[in-house]
């Protein structure tokens, strides 16, 4: 039966990963949440095809600031974002550990190193550094708070999913199997969901971005402002480029002012500290291989 599902699912996901590929780039989006469409569309297939469409595609020219703002679609492009770049990261660890027969603890450190690395160094501070008027170095700064706590949540997800899983079905641990890939493909599903609400408290906070809008600059240099966007800080990338405009509770330059205390912050960073080190426990429990 998981033969069945694994062969409908792949083809969802093939048929997916074509239709977001080629229409996300339809859609006034920035280009680091378009490629996070398309790479968690490779791995959340049908699932990521519908969040698309749910909370990014714009429906009618025009409307896509508007159509992005609800809060729910702003934490939406959040968690994607989270998801597919340091999930990217974990599977690819997953992948590396697997081929090196890599004892649980280490197997687990790589995929949570890669999976940190890629999503802040790279798909965080590097793709928005823009966010930071460009200096990389403060980007740096300015992600790494929203970066771990959203990739604790993720990584608690996927560890529980595919150590559990992949104890019970035969081969799924060898990346040369498709039983390991659908396997990591539903572990970052559930990384997706346990992520959630974190993102949702980072973007409601003022931590971390969620939609955004990006629109050609029109032939004055003048930036155009929608309704849904007049009360957000915007960032300006002069004459004949684009503009990025921050939706749903997005400030531009991440004000901290405006964001929760450190102390608050701590207690968060603490808390999903905690959630990952109860799900490596269960994963101990549970799978004999691991303890």
């Amino acid at each position: 039966m998981l033969d069945g599902i694994m062969l409908l699912w792949f083809i969802l996901t093939g048929l997916s990963v074509l239709f977001v590929a080629i229409d996300v780039w339809r859609t006034p989006e920035a280009t680091a949440l378009r490629w996070g469409f398309i790479i968690l569309t490779v791995f959340a297939g049908p699932l990521a095809a519908i969040f698309y469409v749910l909370g990014c595609r714009e429906p009618l020219p025009g409307t896509h600031e508007q159509y992005t703002a609800p809060t729910w679609k702003q934490v939406l492009g959040s968690t994607m974002h989270c998801a597919s770049g340091d999930g990217l990261g974990i599977i690819t660890g997953a992948a590396i550990g697997s081929i090196l027969t890599l004892p649980f603890a280490l197997d687990f450190t790589l995929e949570y190193v890669l999976g940190f690395s890629f999503g802040w160094l790279f798909f965080q501070a590097f793709a928005m550094r823009d966010m930071a008027g460009g200096d990389y170095l403060k980007s740096l700064r300015m992600t790494f708070i929203p970066e771990f706590l959203s990739m604790n949540l993720l990584m608690a997800g996927m560890v529980i999913v595919s150590k559990c899983w992949m104890a019970q079905v035969e081969g799924s641990t060898d990346p040369a199997n498709a039983e390991f890939w659908f396997i990591m493909s539903m572990a970052l599903i559930a990384g997706f969901l346990c992520a959630y609400p974190m993102n949702w408290w980072l973007v409601t906070r003022h931590l971390k971005h969620g939609m955004m809008t990006v629109r050609p600059m029109p032939p004055g240099g003048h930036e155009g402002h929608d309704m849904a966007s007049m009360d957000h800080d915007t960032h300006h990338s002069g004459h004949g480029e684009t503009s990025e405009h921050a939706q749903g509770g997005e400030h531009a330059h991440h004000d901290m002012n405006q964001g929760p205390r450190p102390g608050v912050i701590l207690g968060v960073g603490a808390l999903s500290v905690l959630i990952l080190a109860g799900a490596v426990a269960i994963v101990a429990m549970m799978v004999p291989a691991a303890g």
